[in-house]
């Protein structure tokens, strides 16, 4: 299967008319997928910079692209009753004609949950509520009239490999994490294959997405070669500069015409 190329176009430090011109831009350019995030500030840069929400974002990408798959690394489950969010993914789904990942994690910046009255926990209290929702997300799919039209693969992000990582063998189509070491990347493959053993899954069956925290593109060969599936990009406001994203994309065409 060719490998893929996505980004992360960060809903932060700019305007949605800005944030719509590089969503087009990046599909013109022959990107495979297209991210948002779930956060309430900024990551980066001005910590009270210009900030949009998720569910919000995740729609407006849908209604201002035609081809991609459209999703968020990944709306944080502990904010969000997972049962709706469930019918948010599968309506923004239609909307985008079939398009929508449905990406979700536990949650980790302190600021959205103190800034809005959510109760933080631990990261063991939020793993927990995780595999808890993660039942009531698939189940409430399977209720929704009209159901989705697309595939709707679950996307979980996060690395921790007693329990992120067991909850993708149990439930999730695609993985995500950060890598910017092969052999780490190589050791959660591992430990992945294990939980899914355990869960009598072929890891086969679970899609690599992986991003960088660093740059990714230097070692792009190799985790196509390990079978990563998609490399992922992140870029964020007020400028949405796309150069990363034209090498990933070389790199992608060069690779797949080299591996047919």
């Amino acid at each position: 299967m060719p490998v893929r190329v996505g980004i992360q176009i960060q809903p932060q430090q700019a305007d949605f008319a800005v944030m719509r011109r590089a969503w087009r831009e990046a599909e013109e350019l022959g990107v495979d997928s297209i991210y948002t995030w779930d956060h309430f500030y900024p990551l980066y840069g001005d910590p009270e910079g210009k900030h949009f929400e998720g569910v919000v974002s995740l729609s407006a990408l849908a209604a201002s692209t035609e081809r991609v798959r459209i999703g968020a690394l990944v709306f944080c489950n502990t904010y969000r009753n997972p049962q709706l969010l469930a019918d948010v993914h599968r309506s923004i789904d239609h909307l985008s004609g079939g398009r929508v990942i449905f990406g979700v994690g536990a949650g980790w910046f302190e600021r959205d949950y103190d800034e809005y009255g959510y109760e933080f926990g631990t990261v063991g209290d939020r793993l927990r509520a995780l595999g808890r929702d993660l039942p009531l997300m698939k189940e409430r799919l399977t209720k929704l009239n009209p159901p989705a039209i697309g595939p709707l693969p679950i996307l979980i992000g996060g690395a921790g490999e007693k329990v992120t990582l067991k909850l993708v063998a149990e439930h999730a189509q695609m993985w995500h994490t950060f890598v910017d070491d092969l052999d780490a990347y190589r050791h959660k493959v591992e430990v992945l294959a294990g939980h899914c053993a355990a869960a009598g899954r072929d890891p086969s069956t679970i899609e690599h997405v992986i991003g960088s925290q660093k740059n990714v593109l230097a070692i792009t060969d190799e985790l196509a070669d390990a079978g990563v599936a998609e490399i992922t990009v992140g870029v964020g406001g007020p400028d949405y500069d796309l150069g990363e994203l034209r090498e990933a994309l070389q790199w992608r065409d060069r690779y797949n015409a080299e591996h047919p």
